[in-house]
């Protein structure tokens, strides 16, 4: 595995070395994700990014930034809930708020966390209690009198995202609020080895959950039964979280509707998908492309063009590259089909991966040509390209997650891309 330096802060791997990929178990006889350093890595990123920012404290409500700080989860149904909520300061161990129960058990079970720290916390559940009740007031109140004990109520505290009224609550108890998203996206940017094996191995899950949609895509069966099947293998392969799976054939695939139906797949189909799903929270973003049983020479064309999009981007993956020398290299909106590049963004696209779907870098013509980002190593980002068949029959998506390395990167998707894969051939 990769041998830290400074405290875990920078990355010092062995690039010689394929990324492991380990089994899930947790073993005696050899060394697999340490989940021990990756606590301390993600709590000390996040510290440096704080120091970084003049904040003197950042109150995340973002599942994702919760559980990049405390290491702590309840499970996917707290997502869209803004039930949960943490609080690091500058001078502290983090502070979880968590839903009822919850607290007790990380007092119990997640000795990483002071237990005086975990404490239970309810504000609204999205306005299903009224502010009236008097909840987001207590909680501001609360986190105003933790800032002032650590030394750094008088200075700005930075907020992930929220809702309105503990915005206006948390003003009202004299807080100055500012953004505090791009903090936690500083920290998340760049991965420690623990997290890119967990990548790794999420991607994993992918490869062998692309055979079984390989082996079940023929005439007869629809989009919405792959989408059920995949789901089944994922879960049973130790995904924790399928958050979408998109699967879009035939007629649907031009314009890319970014969902799934019940349609019936067709001899001759282009069919693609994207596994959007997670192992320890990691993600994956990975599309592939297949046709059912045949394919014509447009579709085969349109394929070998989103192949050479992609491939002229992963050559160009190094630490110093900048985004807009990317993006610069993808076909214009309008020459596959789109009247400009709002309309066309995700397509011709990259972005980070990490606890969340989207982080840095995000690589798209739309913002990147006027706002160039550097990669950097450690980044962890997913390319995917787009092109639609010429004679109106399907459309081409292919998709690679690569690892940045000391002089280049590594493509951690492995189900077959590089040629137009025909599924059941006849």
């Amino acid at each position: 595995m990769a041998t830290s330096t400074k405290n875990d802060l920078a990355p010092n791997w062995n690039w010689d070395r394929p990324i492991p990929s380990p089994g899930r178990m947790a073993v005696d006889f050899e060394e697999r994700v340490n989940f021990d350093r990756l606590r301390r890595y993600r709590l000390a990123r996040t510290r440096e990014a704080l120091r970084a920012s003049g904040l003197g404290a950042v109150l995340c409500f973002d599942n994702n930034n919760v559980r990049y700080i405390t290491s702590s989860v309840i499970g996917e149904w707290s997502r869209d809930k803004i039930c949960r909520y943490a609080l690091l300061t500058g001078n502290s161990e983090p502070y979880l708020w968590d839903f009822g129960s919850a607290a007790t058990h990380h007092r119990l079970f997640a000795p990483w966390l002071e237990p005086d720290h975990c404490r239970a916390g309810m504000l609204g559940l999205r306005g299903a209690v009224a502010p009236d009740a008097g909840l987001f007031k207590r909680a501001a109140e609360e986190i105003a009198s933790l800032l002032k004990a650590d030394g750094v109520a008088d200075m700005p505290v930075g907020v992930d995202v929220s809702e309105p009224p503990m915005l206006e609550a948390l003003k009202a108890a004299g807080l100055d609020i500012h953004d505090g998203q791009q903090v936690m996206l500083d920290a998340r940017e760049i991965k420690s080895m623990d997290e890119i094996v967990l990548l790794n191995t999420a991607a994993s899950m992918v490869d062998g959950t692309y055979q079984v949609i390989a082996e079940a895509l023929k005439p007869g069966a629809r989009e919405n039964e792959l989408v059920a099947l995949a789901n089944y293998q994922l879960y049973e392969a130790g995904s924790d979280d399928v958050e979408a799976i998109n699967a879009v054939s035939g007629e649907r695939c031009s314009p890319h509707p970014h969902n799934f139906t019940d349609r019936m797949y067709r001899p001759g189909d282009q069919a693609f998908f994207d596994v959007i799903q997670a192992y320890m929270g990691y993600r994956t973003c990975y599309y592939r492309t297949l046709n059912v049983s045949s394919a014509t020479p447009a579709q085969h064309d349109a394929y070998r063009r989103a192949r050479e999009w992609i491939d002229i981007a992963i050559e160009l993956v190094r630490p110093g590259m900048t985004t807009d020398k990317i993006a610069e290299r993808w076909p214009e909106a309008r020459e596959f089909g789109f009247a400009n590049e709002m309309e066309a963004f995700g397509l011709q696209f990259g972005h980070g991966l990490g606890l969340a779907l989207h982080e840095r870098p995000i690589i798209s013509r739309l913002v990147s040509l006027d706002n160039p980002f550097e990669i950097k190593e450690g980044m962890v980002f997913a390319l995917e390209t787009y092109c639609p068949a010429a004679d109106g029959n399907g459309a081409a998506r292919i998709e690679e997650e690569v690892v940045v390395t000391a002089d280049g990167c590594r493509v951690i998707t492995l189900f077959p891309a590089q040629e137009l894969f025909i599924a059941n051939e006849y």
